[in-house]
């Protein structure tokens, strides 16, 4: 059967070039995630107190520009399409302000320095909103093909696991090697290269990826229309909650990592090695989506299952330590790495197919602004997580660069290995209720063809 435009194979130099936009991502917001908690408190010198106060700030401002930033993506009009502009021009800009961000003054006043952390990295939030959400939506835009959108997206899962391994290998040895015993300087030199990273491979992303699948250039739809739309698509709810407690466990253990091995390990260097262990099982299990996928053939129920066991395996990780017992301790960070990249290559699969579904269901298309409320779960996901550790943090007493308290200690070890265990376990759950499966999906496409002509 010949394939209609918009059901095409996708090049496979697109399909790199896309996964180097989710590398770009990794360069700037999980080095973000992993190493701005721990930079603001141990090198800017700004109180536990304070940082969990922007965290929750800055979601409020997300909940204002995502759904801005998707409906003008959406809007966009140009030669090179909806959604590929963004990536040409607010990476750069937003590469500068992620150098802003990492520049530590810590001989400022308290005010001062909490002044410069709110305005830095909410314009940081920002910016990385005008790139990610164009980016993400670009995945629906290049083909309305079930098993090449899988494939894109297992090659940006893969591309991302790549990333996030080399980062938390190669970012605290680095630190010390430019900062020569200055962390303030090793921070600010390492946003500099990670800046040049991230806007170049949004830019590569952008010289190679194209757009096929287009929303009627008449359709003029108010928020409250599209808002109303969304209510009804019921896998885009799922999707949304399954974003919005992924955000929760993902960045709060992230944001935990680093001090579980400096105070509860006692050996930051540790962080490196844990790094080293798993980047080879995120590789394979990202990769390892389509062939799941195939069997249940229902990209939620794909996701649920790798999320159920990255819940079990984070939590036998408590009973164990990288010092007094590293096998153990290795084998399941190994075995929940592999099964969380096969949960995060699901998580993102499912949602262009969302978007199809509420155009059948209710006749609207508006790519961007769904996928701005996908972005807006993940972040507030990312606000409770982190503001929760850095609030519970506080109130138990932490002090940076001190030798931490029992109670403090708990905190952190817990935070990294049982109450991750049960926030993906309860996650699976949420994720089983999704029914679009392929064959609905087909049906589905067939459907709205048939509506168009």
């Amino acid at each position: 059967m010949k394939e209609s435009k918009t059901d095409i194979k996708v090049p496979l130099i697109s399909k790199i070039a896309y996964g180097m936009g989710d590398v770009g991502c990794n360069f700037s917001w999980m080095f973000v995630g992993n190493f701005l908690m721990i930079f603001y408190t141990d090198v800017f010198g700004i109180g536990m107190g304070a940082v969990a106060a922007l965290m929750l700030f800055s979601r409020f401002w997300d909940a204002l520009n995502d759904p801005v930033i998707g409906t003008l993506s959406d809007k966009t009009r140009s030669r090179w399409g909806r959604y590929r502009p963004w990536l040409l021009i607010a990476a750069p800009l937003t590469a500068v302000v992620l150098i802003l961000t990492f520049w530590a003054h810590p001989d400022w006043s308290d005010t001062s320095k909490i002044v410069y952390m709110a305005v830095t990295y909410c314009i940081l939030v920002l910016g990385y909103t005008c790139v990610n959400i164009p980016y993400g939506t670009l995945c629906g835009a290049m083909t309305q093909n079930i098993e090449e959108r899988a494939k894109i997206n297992t090659f940006r899962s893969v591309s991302a696991m790549i990333a996030i391994g080399v980062i938390n290998i190669i970012t605290v040895p680095l630190i010390a090697m430019l900062g020569d015993g200055d962390d303030k300087r090793g921070y600010l030199l390492i946003a500099v290269i990670y800046g040049c990273i991230f806007a170049a491979c949004h830019i590569f992303c952008f010289s190679k990826t194209k757009e096929v699948v287009e929303i009627p250039q008449k359709q003029k739809i108010s928020l409250k229309t599209q808002l109303h739309a969304a209510l009804k698509n019921k896998p885009y709810l799922i999707a949304v909650a399954g974003q919005f407690l992924f955000g929760i466990t993902l960045y709060g253990r992230n944001a935990d990592a680093l001090y579980y091995f400096t105070y509860v390990e006692g050996n930051q260097a540790l962080y490196s090695t844990y790094s080293l262990f798993i980047i080879i099982p995120s590789i394979i299990g990202a990769a390892c989506f389509p062939l799941v996928f195939r069997l249940t053939e229902n990209k939620g129920r794909t996701a649920s299952i790798f999320a159920m066991l990255t819940g079990i395996c984070m939590f036998c990780m408590y009973f164990f330590s990288a010092v007094e017992s590293p096998v153990p301790f290795y084998l399941f960070s190994c075995l929940s790495q592999f099964f969380f990249s096969g949960f995060n290559t699901a998580i993102y699969a499912i949602i262009p197919d969302c978007v199809e579904y509420g155009e059948w269901k209710t006749g609207i298309r508006n790519d961007g602004f769904q996928y701005a409320f996908i972005s807006l779960g993940n972040k507030a996901g990312m606000a409770i997580g982190t503001s929760l550790l850095a609030g519970v943090l506080g109130m138990c007493g932490y002090v940076a660069n001190q030798q931490q308290s029992p109670v403090v200690l708990s905190v952190i070890r817990h935070s990294f290995t049982t109450v991750p265990g049960i926030m993906w376990i309860v996650t699976a759950a949420v994720l089983l209720l999704y029914r679009l499966n392929k064959q609905k999906y087909s049906q589905i496409i067939k459907e709205i063809s048939e509506r168009k002509k």
